[in-house]
C-alpha cells in the first residue's frame, strides 16, 4: 500500500504567461467592480437623501471580493448583524436614556458578547457578530446626549448599510460575474481524484507512517475547504443550494471512509512490522479488487457513474474471498488479526461505495431534493477562549467610554467607533496584534491621500462625475493592494482610511481643523485597540489553545465511548477534521506542535472510530449480559486514558481491554465485538503511535501483543 509520487512537472513558458494575465485581469476586474459598487451606492445615497452617504460607500469595500458568492454571502451576514445590531442599540438608548455610565457599561458589554460570539464561528457567520456589535456602536453612540433620535439613527443606518450590500450585490452578481460554483465543483472534483488514486496507489504494501500523515493532512484540509465552500456558494447559485445537503452528505463520507482508509494501513503497518507477514500479506490479497476496480482514467462527469458497478464486483468478490483466504490461516494469531483486518476492509469498501455513489448522485444532471440523509458539519469551538475575547473587548471600550466621559473630548466618539470597528474585526484571526498594526500604518497612508484628495482635488471639482474621477485614482492604489497576498491588510486600511475619512455628504464641507481632530480620533480608536491584543493576548493561534484544542481532540474518544449513538459517526469525524484543521492552520508546518497534533489525531481517528462501531454492534445484536461490564470498563477507561493521558492510565486502559478481550472470546457469536477490540489494543500497543510514550517497556513497541 505504497503512496505513488507523482513526477515534477516542468513549467511552460507559454502557461506562466498566461497565468499571469489571468491573475492580473482578474485584479483589475476586482478593482473595476468594485469602484463602481463605492460610487453606485454613494450616489443612490445621496439621491434618497440619505444623511451618511460615506456609510454606504465603505460598506461596499467592507464586503468586496473576487468571487460573486463570497460578496452575497458576506452581504447577507452583513445584513443579520446590521439588524441585531440596530436593534440591541436601540435596546440598550431605551434602558439607559439618562444614565451615560450604564450606557456605555451596556454597550461595551454588548460589543464584547459579539466579538467573543465571532471566535465561535468560521467564515461570515463570524462577521455577522462583529457587525452586531459595532452597528450598535454606530448607531448608539451618535445619540448619546440625544436618546430620543435613537430610531431616527437605527433606520438611517439601516438604510445606509443595506443600500451598500444591494448595489454590491448587484454588481458582482451582474458586471462579469466569478462564480464560486467553479470553484466548488473544481474543489470537489479534485477531493474526489485524489482520494481515488491514492486508494488505487495504495494496494501494493505497507505505506510509511509519514506518508499516512501527509495523506490525513491532505484529507483535512479538503473537507473542512470542502464545507467552507459549500456555506458560501449556496448564496448565489439555486442550484448549490438544492445540491447543499447532498454535497454534505458527500464530504461526510469523504470523512467516514478517509479514517477507515488510514486505519487499514496501519493495521498492515502493525502487522508487517510485528513480522507477521502471512496475515498481512493475505489481507493485502482481499484488498486488491479495489485497485482493480479503480483501475479506470478518474474524469469528471463519469468518473463515479463508472466506478459504483466496478466497486459493486469488487466488494462481492472480496466477500467471496473471505472464506478462502480465511481457510489458510493455521495460526491463532494469525486467523484473529486476518479476522480484524477483513472485518475492516469491508467496512471500508463500504464507505467507499458509499462515497462514490455520493458523487455519482452529485455529478447527475437534477438532484431530487430531501433524497439524501441529512447530515451537519459541526466545528470544534473553545468557549473558554470566546470569554478572553469578550473581556478585551469590553474592558477596551470601557475604558475609551471613560476617557471619553472623563476629558468630554468631542471627538471620542470617533475614537471609540473605530475601536469598535478593529476591535471585533480582528478577533478571529492568529496575529490580531500585527494584523492591526499593519492596517493602521495602511489606515495612516489612506487618511493623508484623503486629505490631499479633498482639499487639493475635490476643492477644484463640481459635480459628481468629477467627484469619482477624483477619488477614483486614490482608492484603486488601496484596491489593488487588498488582491496582494502581502500587502492585503495594508491595502485593506488604506482603502478604509480614505473612504472614512472623505465622509462624503449630499453637502460636502472643507473644515481642515474638523479633518485633522477627525483623523487623530480615528488613529487613538485604532490604537487602542492594537494595545487591547498586547494586554491581553488573544486565545487563537496561542500555545495556550493549541493545548486545549489538543485535549478537545483527545477528548473526542470520550465522545466516541460515551455520547448518544444518533448521529455520533457525523459528529465525531466533523469536529475531529475542524479541530485538526485549526491548530494545523496555527502551527509551523513541521513543528514538534505540529507533529504531535498530526499524532494525536491518527490515534484519535482511529481509536475512535473502532468504538463507535463497538458500541453500535453492542446495539444491534444481543450481547450476554456477563459481557456487558468488561465492555463497559474498556469503553470508561479508554475514555479517562485519552482526556488525561499518563502511563498509570495507559496500563489501565491497556488490562481493560484485554480483559474484554478474553471474556468475549470465552462466548461463540461475538467475533464482530472482538474484532473492534482487537483493533483497540493493536493500536494500544503500537510503538510508533503516538501512544509509545506511555508505553511502560520497549519490548511492546517491536510486537502485536494478543490476549490469551
Amino acid at each position: 500500500m505504497s503512496a505513488v509520487v507523482a513526477p515534477a512537472a516542468v513549467p511552460d513558458t507559454r502557461h506562466v504567461v498566461v497565468e499571469t494575465l489571468r491573475e492580473e485581469a482578474s485584479i483589475w476586474l476586482f478593482v473595476v467592480k468594485t469602484l463602481i459598487a463605492f460610487f453606485a451606492a454613494g450616489w443612490l445615497a445621496m439621491r434618497f437623501g440619505l444623511p451618511a452617504p460615506s456609510t454606504a460607500m465603505l460598506t461596499t469595500i467592507i464586503v468586496a471580493n473576487r468571487q460573486s458568492g463570497m460578496v452575497l454571502a458576506k452581504s447577507f451576514y452583513r445584513a443579520i448583524g446590521t439588524v441585531g445590531g440596530a436593534a440591541a442599540a436601540v435596546g440598550i438608548v431605551a434602558a439607559f436614556p439618562q444614565e451615560r455610565d450604564l450606557f456605555l457599561l451596556a454597550l461595551s458589554l454588548w460589543i464584547g458578547i459579539c466579538a467573543g460570539g465571532a471566535t465561535l464561528y468560521r467564515n461570515f457567520k463570524s462577521y455577522a457578530f462583529v457587525l452586531g456589535g459595532y452597528t450598535a456602536a454606530i448607531v448608539a453612540v451618535p445619540v448619546i446626549d440625544n436618546p430620543p433620535g435613537v430610531f431616527d439613527s437605527a433606520v438611517a443606518r439601516l438604510s445606509e448599510v443595506l443600500l451598500g450590500l444591494l448595489v454590491s450585490g448587484v454588481v458582482n452578481d451582474v458586471v462579469f460575474p466569478s462564480r464560486m460554483r467553479d470553484v466548488l465543483r473544481r474543489s470537489a472534483r479534485e477531493q474526489f481524484a485524489h482520494f481515488l488514486e491514492f486508494v488505487r496507489g495504495a494496494t501494493e504494501g505497507s505505506m510509511p507512517r509519514e506518508a499516512m500523515e501527509t495523506a490525513h493532512l491532505r484529507f483535512v484540509r479538503d473537507a473542512v475547504a470542502l464545507e467552507d465552500l459549500r456555506s458560501s456558494v449556496i448564496f448565489e447559485d439555486a442550484e448549490a443550494r438544492s445540491r447543499s445537503n447532498h454535497l454534505r452528505l458527500f464530504n461526510q463520507r469523504f470523512m467516514a471512509a478517509s479514517t477507515s482508509f488510514q486505519s487499514l494501513h496501519h493495521l498492515v503497518n502493525r502487522l508487517k512490522r510485528a513480522k507477521r507477514d502471512r496475515a498481512a500479506e493475505t489481507l493485502i490479497r482481499l484488498y486488491a479488487p479495489i485497485g482493480d476496480a479503480l483501475h479506470v482514467p478518474v474524469e469528471a462527469g463519469i468518473a463515479a457513474r463508472v466506478l459504483l458497478p466496478r466497486l459493486a464486483d469488487a466488494r462481492t468478490a472480496m466477500r467471496n474471498h473471505l472464506p478462502t483466504l480465511r481457510a489458510t490461516m493455521d495460526d491463532a494469531q494469525d486467523l484473529r488479526d486476518y479476522d480484524t483486518g477483513a472485518s475492516l476492509l469491508m467496512r471500508f469498501v463500504d464507505e467507499l461505495h458509499a462515497y462514490v455513489d455520493s458523487a455519482a448522485s452529485l455529478q447527475a444532471p437534477r438532484v431530487i431534493g430531501g433524497s439524501a440523509e441529512r447530515v451537519r458539519f459541526d466545528r470544534g469551538n473553545d468557549w473558554l477562549g470566546a470569554g478572553l475575547a469578550t473581556f478585551r473587548t469590553t474592558l477596551t471600550m470601557l475604558v475609551l467610554g471613560l476617557f471619553w466621559i472623563g476629558s468630554a473630548w468631542p471627538m471620542g466618539s470617533s475614537a471609540m467607533l473605530l475601536a469598535t470597528v478593529f476591535a471585533g474585526l480582528f478577533a478571529t484571526t492568529p496575529n490580531p496584534t500585527r494584523v492591526t498594526w499593519i492596517v493602521m500604518l495602511g489606515y495612516l497612508c489612506g487618511m493623508a491621500a484623503g486629505f490631499v484628495c479633498e482639499f487639493f482635488v475635490l476643492t477644484q471639482m463640481d459635480g459628481y462625475g468629477l467627484l469619482v474621477a477624483g477619488i477614483a485614482p486614490f482608492l484603486a492604489i488601496g484596491l489593488v493592494m487588498m488582491m496582494s497576498r502581502r500587502l492585503g491588510s495594508f491595502g485593506l486600511g488604506w482603502a478604509m482610511g480614505l473612504a472614512y475619512i472623505l465622509s462624503l455628504k449630499n453637502v460636502q464641507t472643507y473644515d481642515p481643523v474638523h479633518f485633522i481632530n477627525d483623523a487623530i480620533a480615528q488613529v487613538v480608536g485604532l490604537g487602542a485597540a492594537a494595545v487591547s491584543f498586547v494586554v491581553i493576548p488573544p486565545a487563537i493561534g496561542s500555545a495556550w489553545l493549541r493545548r486545549r484544542q489538543l485535549a478537545r481532540l483527545r477528548g473526542q474518544v470520550a465522545l466516541a465511548a460515551e455520547a448518544p449513538l444518533p448521529g455520533l459517526r457525523h459528529r465525531f469525524e466533523s469536529v475531529n477534521h475542524d479541530l485538526v484543521s485549526q491548530v494545523v492552520a496555527q502551527t509551523q508546518p513541521g513543528s514538534a506542535d505540529s507533529r504531535a497534533l498530526i499524532a494525536w489525531a491518527l490515534a484519535v481517528h482511529e481509536t475512535g472510530r473502532a468504538l463507535i462501531e463497538l458500541r453500535h454492534d453492542m446495539a444491534r445484536r444481543d450481547v450476554p449480559s456477563t459481557l456487558l461490564p468488561y465492555l463497559r470498563e474498556a469503553l470508561r477507561t479508554l475514555a479517562r486514558f485519552y482526556e488525561k493521558p499518563d502511563p498509570a492510565g495507559y496500563l489501565l486502559a491497556r488490562d481493560a481491554v484485554a480483559t474484554a478481550i478474553a471474556s468475549v472470546g470465552e462466548h461463540s457469536g461475538q467475533a464482530h465485538l472482538l474484532e473492534h477490540l482487537h483493533l483497540v489494543r493493536m493500536a494500544l500497543l503500537d510503538g510508533e503511535s503516538v501512544l509509545a510514550a506511555y508505553m511502560p517497556s520497549a519490548p511492546l513497541a517491536k510486537e502485536i501483543v494478543h490476549a490469551s
